[in-house]
Order: structure tokens, then C-alpha cells, then sequence
């Protein structure tokens, strides 16, 4: 990683004239300013003003009514040098991550990122994370209608073909930036993406996520066509999701792995109370992994997108699924992975989330009970009650009063941030709710 004098050096030179400086705020939308890359010595040390009502916009790109910051009020954006990359997508460009400062020069309290590093620096773990993507690559047809890029099927190698150039240079870009490509395939839905990068440490798979979101969609342009990342972009096909992968690690001990496990998958006492912490908050932790009115338009029955709290051996309808490990090396992959999230969120945020509702569990040595691997919106109502299997919220509005009435979750993102959070949710659930649909209206009218 690249320490300040080699930023200063590099941003001096011919190669780098402008630099991206990038937060994502409650709003889970990367924002920033860009900077004269002469300026960047300066900037390393006193930051770039930003004003603190920033944390108060949703990704409408409104202002939070009522909400904690608003028009007095700002905060310096300070650049972490270990994330700077000349962006190979974008000429003369440059990026770096930012943390959000008190005037004061302490960590801002309503900046995930500070929370999620503070956080970790408390885990007696290192954790291991990784960020699973789906997006779609959309073209607008001649009367500028979203169509997907192509109509290729599961995993079809037509749709190989027809993204292969697109494909090619995303990897190529996202190695330059030192995020090594695991897999790539067509998904489910026409034009619809999966392209899987390594995992790693902590705060910087969060931080990769953002990188690399950022990288497909400035590729996808270069190529004159759009990436999304929502979760439903159209409603007859295929959602998209962002499939979290966790395991907790003791130097080079697996703590989520026992080998005399029985079976394929592996797993230590510590991981299954750590699924269970995840399963006792899943409820609430949607709201951070599921943040938008449209992830809850994916999180239904047999979407293979996850809606009961329940944990599998490799059950896609698990909200915790297992996956089994790799046969030559099952303590270097054994892990869990959290199936009811989407690139709405904060990543930051999300892993928190996941990190502190697993880690009650560890406390609390909770026991997730027997994975179920079964789709359980087959079973009964009875059956799932029996299991404790709950349905997750259906809603955004129904997922903010359970997170809000979750003390865990509380503490883990500290009072200014949680109370921010809600605020600029409540926002969007509220003027998603104050609209007038086409549905209703195309629907209404004609009995009313």
C-alpha cells in the first residue's frame, strides 16, 4: 500500500492530474470532491471541508427532514493513502477512500467508516470478509427505455461471448487496482453479472467493495453502455444481491473451522454461535444490509434471495448459508456467508452489523439450532414456528423498527451514527410511502 510520500510523488508527476476523494455516507451513495493532484500534499494533511448535512441526505439526493445536521455545520474529509489508485478506467484520475473528521482532528462520530474501523480494532479477531456482487449491464434503446445489455441465460456461454470485451477490461481495471478477479459468470437474469473478487482483511474488503462497484460502472461506460447495481431493475427478472462472506481469524487459525467436524462444511462452536447471533438479529441487521424501499422487493420466498431466519449447509434460501469448503484446503475456506443484502447498503455499515450480531453470539454462545436444508417457505407455518424460523420484514419501514428497537446494533454503531441512519431511512420509507404509484392509479381509477 502506498505510504504519502509515494501518493505525493505519484500525484506529481504526468500520470495522475485529478483525484477522487470518495465517502459513503448513511445514504450508502459514494460521494466526494475532486482535488488538483498538486494539491494533494495539503489535503493529506488538513483534509477538504464537507459540510456535516451531507450525513443527512438519502439517496433520493434529499435532506432528511428534521434530521440531526442541516445547515450549520461541517467536517474535513481526511484521505487514507493506503487506499490510492490511479484508476485505470479514467484518464489522468486518481482515488482515495476518506474518513470523516471533527473539526477537533478526531474521527467523526456519525462516520461508518471510523465505526467500522474502531470496531475492529476492538474484535479479537481479524475478520475476513468478502463482498459477492450481482449487477446488471443495461443499453438504452432509440426511445431511451433501460433495456438489459443481452438475453442470455444462466451461466450461458453465448452471454460469455456477448460480454467477453466488457468482462475483459472490468478485470483488467480491477487487477490494476490490486483486486484479484475469483470467478465470473452470466447470472440468472438477461445481462445480468456476477464477477467475484478476493476476499480480505476487515476494512478493506469494505473498501475494495466501493473500489470495485465504481470500477464496473466506469468500464461499462467507457464501453457506452450502464451497470446497475440495484436490487430489482426489472421487475419480471432476477434480483441482485451482494452475498457477504465471513470468517474470523486467530493468526493463521481458521476460528470458524474444526476439523473434526463431521462432514463437508467443517464448522467450529465458534462459528455456529456466530451464526446464531447473526439469526437472533437478523431482523434488525436487514436494515443495514438491505438498505433500500426496492431490496425488499427481492427479499422474498423462493427468490433464492433469503426471507426466513433460518442457516443451511449450502441452502441459497438460508439467510446464513454455509457453503462447503474447498476439498485441498477446507481451513483456509470454510466460512458463512449472509444472503439477505444488496449494493444499497453502506458496506461499511453491513459488516458491522454482521460482525457485532455475530460476535453476541459468540458472548452469548448461542445455538443456531439444526440447519435446515429445505426451502422453508415449503414448510408449514407450524413446522417453521417450531424451528423458531421467522419471516424477515417485508418492508424497509417494518426493518427500521426492528433495528431500532435492537440495543446491539445501537451500541456497535454509537448513538450519533445509529440515530443519524434511522433518520435518513425513515426519510426515503416516508416519501416512498407519501407517493401515488402508477399501479394505484392505472388500478384505482377504474373503481373508484
Amino acid at each position: 500500500m502506498p505510504t504519502s510520500d509515494e501518493v505525493i510523488e505519484i500525484c506529481s508527476s504526468d500520470e495522475v492530474d485529478l483525484v477522487r476523494l470518495l465517502y459513503v455516507g448513511n445514504d450508502g451513495v459514494p460521494r466526494g470532491r475532486v482535488v488538483d493532484a498538486g494539491r494533494i500534499e495539503s489535503v493529506l494533511t488538513d483534509g477538504i471541508n464537507l459540510s456535516s448535512a451531507m450525513q443527512s441526505f438519502n439517496s433520493l439526493d434529499h435532506l432528511a427532514p428534521g434530521g440531526m445536521f442541516g445547515a450549520a455545520g461541517e467536517i474535513r474529509l481526511l484521505p487514507d493513502t493506503e487506499t490510492f489508485r490511479v484508476l485505470p478506467y479514467a484518464d489522468r484520475s486518481a482515488v482515495m477512500l476518506c474518513d470523516l473528521y471533527d473539526l477537533d482532528r478526531t474521527p467523526w462520530d456519525a462516520d461508518p467508516r471510523s465505526a467500522l474501523t474502531s470496531y475492529l480494532e476492538d474484535l479479537p479477531y481479524e475478520a475476513s470478509v468478502a463482498f459477492e456482487s450481482e449487477f446488471y449491464l443495461t443499453r438504452a434503446t432509440d426511445d431511451g427505455e433501460m433495456v438489459p445489455f443481452d438475453d442470455s441465460v444462466c451461466f450461458g456461454a453465448d452471454g460469455m461471448q456477448s460480454a467477453n470485451d466488457v468482462v475483459l477490461d472490468m478485470t483488467d481495471a480491477l487487477k490494476a487496482q490490486e483486486m484479484d478477479v475469483v470467478v465470473y459468470y452470466p447470472e440468472y437474469g438477461p445481462g445480468q453479472q456476477e464477477l467475484v473478487i478476493e476476499h480480505a482483511p476487515g476494512k478493506r474488503a469494505a473498501d475494495n467493495h466501493i473500489l470495485y462497484k465504481q470500477t464496473v460502472k466506469g468500464v461499462a461506460s467507457n464501453h457506452d453502455i450502464d451497470a446497475t447495481f440495484v436490487p430489482k431493475p426489472f421487475p419480471e427478472a432476477a434480483g441482485s444481491g451482494c452475498h457477504i462472506h465471513v470468517s474470523l481469524w486467530e493468526g493463521d487459525e481458521n476460528a470458524f473451522y474444526d476439523p473434526d467436524s463431521e462432514g463437508q462444511y467443517g464448522l467450529s462452536e465458534t462459528a455456529r454461535h456466530f451464526i446464531g447471533g447473526v439469526l437472533d438479529h437478523a431482523p434488525a441487521l436487514v436494515a443495514l444490509t438491505a438498505a433500500s424501499v426496492m431490496s425488499y422487493r427481492r427479499l422474498r420466498p423462493h427468490m433464492w434471495a433469503s426471507a426466513f431466519t433460518c442457516w443451511g449447509q449450502d441452502n441459497r434460501e438460508a439467510i446464513a448459508r454455509v457453503p462447503s469448503s474447498q476439498w485441498d484446503e477446507p481451513s483456509a475456506t470454510t466460512r458463512f456467508e449472509f444472503k439477505p443484502a444488496d449494493n444499497t447498503a453502506n458496506p461499511y455499515l453491513a459488516e458491522l452489523g454482521i460482525l457485532a450480531a455475530g460476535m453476541d453470539g459468540v458472548e452469548r454462545e448461542l445455538d443456531p439450532g439444526d440447519p435446515l436444508n429445505e426451502d422453508p417457505a415449503d414448510m408449514s407455518a407450524a413446522e417453521r414456528e417450531e424451528r423458531g424460523i421467522q419471516r424477515l420484514p417485508e418492508t424497509l419501514g417494518e426493518a427500521l423498527d426492528k433495528l431500532e428497537a435492537d440495543d446491539l446494533l445501537a451500541d456497535a454503531l454509537g448513538e450519533t451514527l445509529f440515530r443519524s441512519y434511522i433518520e435518513v431511512k425513515r426519510s426515503q420509507w416516508d416519501e416512498f410511502t407519501g407517493e401515488v404509484t402508477d399501479w394505484e392509479l392505472e388500478k384505482l381509477t377504474r373503481a373508484f
